[in-house]
C-alpha cells in the first residue's frame, strides 16, 4: 500500500470520527461567544468559580463589577414557586408571590397536546419573568418507569414519543417568552427511594431508545438552554460527572451549549464534576468553592477547563436578560391569561374510563347529589416534600360543582375519609398507637356519615384518589392502592346507592379494581390545578366533552408491571414484603421464583435495567398481558369513526416519509376532541422490538357529523434502533404494520408496508 493510499486511509477515518459526534444542530447561544471572550479575559479566577456554586437558595453569581446579572432560578415546572430566605427553605413571607397552579405534568401529558404544552410554558414564562427570574426548573420530563413514583405526576408519560413532542413544546413556549427551561432530571431519575445513591445498569440502546429522546428532542429542535443533573448515577457513574451523559451525549452529539446545574445537594466532586460538564453546584458550594480554586492552583484542573464552563453560563446569560430588581415582584404573579391557560389545560386533560349512560349529569330535575371523599375538598398545590405552589385561589371539585350547579340541585357533602397527611419526623410508638386508635373512631363516624348522606340521594359523586401527600418527592408509594380505606367506604356506599360516579384526582395509576367495578362512570382528573374544579365540573354537567387520553398503562394490578414483574426496582430487605408478594413457582410472563427470590436480597442502591426498552405499554403489549386500561385510552360524549386508511406508497426509504391518511368522523350529537394514534409493528425485522410503539398522534376537534381526513407524517429515520455494536443509529429496514386507532389497545386499521 503506497504512502498517498495511507494518507488518504488516515483522512478519512478522522473525517468519519468527527462527523459521528457532530452536533445535530446550532445553538443560538453560539452568538454570544465574541462577547464572552472579551468578559472572560477581564476576570480574575476567583470571578470564575464565583459563577460555579450556588449564591443563595436558588441564585448562582455573576460579577457585579462587569455588569453580569446573577442567574435567578423558579423552582418548580407546574408553577413558580414562592420567594424564601436567601440560605433556607423558609418563606420569605412576600404578598406579591401568589402564583397560578398549572396542572401537574401527568395532566399536560393526558392532553396529548403539543400546543397545550407551548401555552403552559408561555404562562410559566410570564410568571417566572415577574418575580424576577431567569431560568424555570423545568420541565420534569424522566420517563414514567414504575406506577409507585413518588414523581409519577409530575413527569409526563410512560412513552418517550409522547414525551418528546410535549417536552418541546413547554420549552419553546417558556424560552419565546424571555426565560430559560432547566430540563430535569437528566438522565434516569426514575424513582424517589434511594435516588440520591441509587445506580442505574442500562444498556446503551434502551438508553437511548426509551430515557433519552425527551431530552434529546428538547435540545435539538427546541435549543434548551439549561439542563439539571439528576442526583443517581448512571453505569457507575454520578450524573454530575458523567463524562458519557454530559460531555459526549448532551453537548458533542445533540450540541447542547447551555449550562447544567446540579440538583440540589446532588454534587459529588470537585475534579470530576466540573471536568465532565457540570457548570454550577447549587445550592451551595462545596466542592466547586474553595476546593474548586485550590485545585486549579494545584494543577489538577485546568483554567481552560473553568473559561469553558463560565462561557457556558455566560451563553446563557447573554440571551435571557435580567430583570431589574426594581420592577419583579410588584404585582400578584397569577393573571387571568395564565389562569385561562390553566383551565384549557385542565379541562382538556380529565380522563373519561367508563360511562355506563350517566354522565353528562342531568339536574333538569333539581336532583339531590352526594359528594362524597376528601378529595373534593383537597388542595393540591402543596403537600408532602418538594415544590409547591403559593396560589392565589385553587378551585376544589366540591367548589367548582357548586359553582357550575348553582341552585339547579342540591349538593350534600361528606368527608368519607380521613386522608392522608405528610408529617416531619418520627414517631414513638405510642403515638403511633394513639394516632391509630383516634383514626379508626374518625373512619367509622366518616362512614356512618357517608352512607347516610348517599342513601338519601339520587347519585352519589365519590371523589377520591391520592393527594401531595401520599406522592411525593423523595419516597415512591408502597403498593398502588387507594389510600386511606377508599375501596371499603365506596363498597358500603354501594350497599345503599348503585347510582356512583367516581373521580379520582390523582397524579399516578391507582389499583381500580373496586372503583371499576361498582362505578357507573370513572373518571381521572389528576392533580388539575387552579382551575381543576371549575373543568371538572364542566365535564361531568356536559358543558365540554372529556378528551383526555392515559398517558401511561393503568395495570391490572402492580405485579404486572416490569420493574414489579422482574424485581429489578431496587428497595431491598427493608420493603421486602412488596417483592415477597411476587414470589411464586412461575408465570405468565416466565419468571422464575428464584429470580424473584433474588430481589428480596438486592443491593437496595443498584437498579438493573432488564426489561431494556419494554416499558410501559411496550411491556404489557409484548407479553400478551391483559391491562386495566391501555395507554392512549380515553372516552368522550360522541363516538368517532374511521375509514379510508391509505398511504402515499407501498415502499419507503430510509430519507423517505411515511404518509398515514384516513377519514375520520364524528358521529355523535356533541362536539369532541379524538386523539388518533399510529403506531408501527415490525414484521421481520433483523432485531429484537417491543410489539408496537407510538410513532405519530394528533389531536382533532369535530363537530357533530363532521368529517376530517387526515394525514399523519413518520420520518423513516425516527424508526432507526441504537446499534451497540457500531455506537450510532441504524436503520432496521424491514416489513412494518402501521396501526391506526384511538389507543394502543383499540387499533381500528392495520396495513403493511415496506421499509428498502
Amino acid at each position: 500500500m503506497n504512502l498517498q493510499r495511507i494518507l488518504w486511509i488516515a483522512v478519512f477515518a478522522i473525517i468519519m470520527m468527527e462527523s459521528s459526534g457532530q452536533k445535530t444542530h446550532k445553538s443560538v447561544l453560539l452568538q454570544h461567544d465574541k462577547k464572552i471572550d472579551a468578559i472572560i479575559q477581564q476576570m480574575t479566577l476567583e470571578e470564575k468559580v464565583e459563577m460555579l456554586h450556588g449564591k443563595t437558595m436558588f441564585a448562582s453569581a455573576g460579577v457585579e463589577r462587569l455588569g453580569i446579572a446573577d442567574v435567578k432560578y423558579a423552582d418548580g415546572p407546574f408553577g413558580i414557586r414562592e420567594e424564601l430566605q436567601p440560605h433556607s427553605w423558609a418563606p420569605l413571607g412576600l404578598t406579591t408571590d401568589k402564583a397560578t397552579f398549572f396542572p401537574t405534568g401527568s395532566a399536560l401529558a393526558a392532553t396529548w397536546s403539543p400546543e397545550l404544552a407551548y401555552e403552559y410554558g408561555t404562562g410559566m414564562a410570564r410568571e417566572a419573568r415577574m418575580r424576577g427570574k431567569d431560568m424555570i426548573l423545568g420541565p420534569a420530563i424522566n420517563i414514567q418507569r414504575i406506577p409507585t413514583g413518588g414523581r409519577t405526576y409530575e413527569y409526563l408519560s410512560e412513552d418517550p414519543f409522547l414525551s418528546s413532542r410535549l417536552s418541546v413544546g413547554y420549552t419553546k413556549g417558556v424560552q419565546e417568552n424571555e426565560a430559560a427551561v432547566c430540563l430535569k432530571h437528566y438522565a434516569l431519575n426514575n424513582q424517589e427511594n434511594n435516588r440520591g445513591t441509587v445506580n442505574v445498569i442500562i444498556g446503551e440502546r434502551a438508553m437511548r431508545e426509551i430515557y433519552l429522546p425527551p431530552f434529546r428532542a428538547a435540545v435539538e429542535e427546541a435549543d434548551a438552554f439549561g439542563v439539571m443533573a439528576a442526583y443517581n448515577k448512571v453505569n457507575d457513574r454520578w450524573c454530575s460527572e458523567n463524562d458519557i451523559l454530559q460531555n459526549k451525549i448532551l453537548r458533542d452529539e445533540w450540541g447542547f451549549a447551555g449550562m447544567i446545574i446540579s440538583d440540589w445537594g446532588g454534587t459529588h466532586s470537585t475534579v470530576d464534576a466540573v471536568t465532565y460538564g457540570l457548570n454550577v453546584e447549587m445550592p451551595d458550594k462545596k466542592y466547586l468553592g474553595q476546593a474548586l480554586l485550590d485545585s486549579v492552583k494545584a494543577g489538577k484542573v485546568s483554567e481552560e477547563i473553568i473559561n469553558l464552563r463560565v462561557r457556558e453560563i455566560l451563553r446563557v446569560r447573554m440571551e435571557i436578560k435580567p430583570v431589574p430588581e426594581e420592577k419583579a415582584n410588584k404585582e400578584i404573579t397569577s393573571q387571568p391569561a395564565q389562569q385561562k391557560i390553566a383551565y384549557n389545560v385542565a379541562s382538556k386533560s380529565i380522563v373519561l374510563l367508563k360511562n355506563n349512560g350517566i354522565l353528562p349529569i342531568d339536574i333538569s330535575k333539581k336532583p339531590v347529589i352526594a359528594v362524597i371523599g376528601a378529595n373534593a375538598t383537597q388542595i393540591m398545590a402543596t403537600g408532602g416534600l418538594g415544590a409547591g405552589v403559593k396560589t392565589l385561589y385553587e378551585v376544589t371539585p366540591l367548589e367548582g360543582l357548586k359553582n357550575k350547579i348553582g341552585d339547579k340541585a342540591e349538593i350534600v357533602f361528606a368527608q368519607g375519609y380521613v386522608p392522608v397527611v405528610f408529617t416531619w419526623g418520627r414517631k414513638s410508638p405510642e403515638q403511633l398507637e394513639k394516632e391509630a386508635r383516634e383514626k379508626e373512631i374518625k373512619t367509622k363516624e366518616l362512614t356512618k356519615e357517608a352512607m347516610d348522606v348517599a342513601s338519601k340521594a339520587d347519585l352519589v359523586l365519590f371523589i377520591g384518589g391520592n393527594n401531595r401527600s401520599v406522592e411525593t418527592e423523595g419516597s415512591d408509594r408502597k403498593d398502588i392502592k387507594l389510600p386511606s380505606g377508599q375501596d371499603e367506604l365506596i363498597q358500603k356506599i354501594a350497599e345503599v346507592n348503585k347510582n356512583i360516579v367516581t373521580v379520582l384526582t390523582s397524579g399516578a395509576p391507582n389499583d381500580l379494581n373496586v372503583v371499576n367495578s361498582i362505578s357507573k362512570a370513572l373518571l381521572i382528573s389528576w392533580f388539575n390545578g387552579t382551575e381543576g374544579g371549575n373543568a371538572l365540573a364542566d365535564v361531568l354537567l356536559g358543558n365540554i366533552s372529556p378528551s383526555g387520553r392515559l398517558p401511561f398503562t393503568l395495570p391490572v394490578k402492580l405485579e404486572d408491571s416490569p420493574a414489579y414483574a422482574l424485581g429489578n426496582y431496587p428497595q431491598g430487605n427493608k420493603n421486602a414484603d412488596v417483592f415477597a408478594n411476587l414470589v411464586s413457582e412461575t408465570d405468565s410472563i416466565g419468571v422464575t421464583a428464584e429470580k424473584k427470590s433474588e430481589a428480596l436480597n438486592r443491593d437496595p442502591n443498584t437498579a438493573n435495567y432488564s426489561e431494556e426498552s419494554l416499558v410501559g405499554y411496550r411491556w404489557f403489549d409484548t407479553k400478551k398481558l391483559p391491562v386495566m386500561y391501555p395507554f392512549g385510552y380515553g372516552l368522550t360524549y360522541t363516538d368517532f369513526n374511521y375509514s379510508a386508511l391509505k398511504t402515499d406508497s407501498e415502499k419507503y426509504g430510509k430519507n423517505d416519509i411515511i404518509r398515514v391518511s384516513f377519514e375520520l368522523k364524528n358521529t355523535g350529537k356533541m362536539a369532541a376532541d379524538e386523539v388518533v394514534q399510529v403506531y408501527i409493528h415490525r414484521i421481520n425485522p433483523s432485531v429484537e422490538w417491543p410489539e408496537k410503539e407510538l410513532k405519530a398522534f394528533s389531536r382533532e376537534t369535530l363537530n357533530p357529523g363532521e368529517s376530517k381526513t387526515l394525514t399523519l407524517e413518520i420520518p423513516v429515520k425516527n424508526l432507526q434502533y441504537w446499534n451497540e455494536t457500531k455506537h450510532a443509529w441504524d436503520d432496521d429496514l424491514c416489513n412494518i404494520e402501521l396501526q391506526v386507532g384511538a389507543s394502543a389497545g383499540d387499533i381500528k386499521f392495520k396495513k403493511e408496508v415496506a421499509l428498502k
